[in-house]
């Protein structure tokens, strides 16, 4: 039967409902949004989807709630929100509206499970304390999402109706935009290999393009790499490698001699004709050619080594 209604409940809202949301409505967009708590519209039928309200978690029925006991967990008893919920059943068809490659729908949807839909799930339980973020807590997704809620004294009847729709793509733009990303990650992850065995043992990786890499030099085990060399527009790059992506040191640095220097005083500090720029703090370098920064990128692993 067509889905022609998708039912959360009334007043404030959430992040859980209100990204819900956004996957719903995308693989149904003919159905009407109802917020409410009516009995009568929480009670299952074919043509409705009912998340984060109705106390029961049915999947055959469309009902998708987690404040009933017992709660819905997942296989490692972490509780699932709505949000969660609605992922686990519908994640896959969004990530085919969405045009992502059949070849990669499952890791990403278990990746953004992971890495969006499980910390949004913990925060809604109290599984997490938003403390965890420290003084970046109010710059979390759920914190931003929940301050386009209306002010305590807007008294208007429609108030919160009217947030949460215009929260809506809002949100939809933080997750449409993480899953381009995660398939970004997916389609350079072949490129960045390739241009790994044909560096060999160099420690310098030359990529045809800006592009994710750190997953396939994990996976590859190149250790022994460096530097990555890049095109930018009509200039080159070369970028520090991360010992990891919890840490902006590197695992090598530019030339001491070099940091901060542009032009003709970085011209003179490595005695590279077209030499541009060199950040202050060494990680990345600017040329006005492949030959250039391959030449500058000998120089930073010589010294570097």
């Amino acid at each position: 039967m067509t889905i022609t209604h998708l039912v959360t409940h009334s007043g404030g809202f959430h992040a859980d409902e209100l990204l819900s949301s956004v996957i719903l409505t995308r693989l149904f967009p003919q159905a009407e949004l109802i917020r409410t708590r009516d009995k009568d519209w929480v009670t299952p039928s074919p043509s409705k989807i009912i998340y984060d309200v109705g106390r029961n978690y049915n999947a055959e029925a469309q009902i998708f709630d987690h404040h009933q006991r017992p709660n819905p967990l997942r296989e490692d008893e972490q509780p699932y929100s709505s949000f969660g919920l609605i992922w686990a059943h519908y994640g896959c068809e969004y990530l085919v509206a969405m045009n992502v490659p059949s070849n990669d729908i499952e890791s990403i949807h278990g990746k953004f499970d992971s890495k969006f839909v499980l910390p949004i799930d913990l925060l809604d339980n109290g599984a997490m304390e938003p403390s965890v973020a420290g003084p970046l807590s109010i710059l979390t997704l759920p914190a931003l999402l929940g301050s386009l809620k209306p002010v305590f004294d807007d008294t208007s009847e429609t108030a919160d109706d009217d947030a949460f729709m215009a929260a809506l793509p809002i949100a939809r733009s933080f997750i449409e935009a993480s899953v381009g990303n995660f398939a970004a990650k997916a389609r350079a992850y072949s490129l960045v290999l390739e241009a790994i065995e044909r560096a060999g043992t160099s420690p310098i990786l030359e990529l045809p393009m800006g592009m994710p890499y750190r997953s396939a030099l994990d996976k590859a085990g190149a250790d022994h790499m460096l530097f990555v060399v890049t095109p930018r527009g009509d200039d080159w790059t070369i970028g520090g490698i991360k010992l990891s992506n919890e840490t902006f040191e590197n695992r090598a640095d530019l030339p001491g001699a070099w940091a901060g220097l542009t032009d003709e005083a970085l011209e003179n500090a490595c005695g590279v004709k077209g030499a541009k720029f060199c950040h202050n703090a060494r990680f990345i370098a600017v040329a006005d050619s492949r030959e250039g920064i391959l030449e500058m990128a000998a120089l930073a692993v010589a010294e570097a080594q």
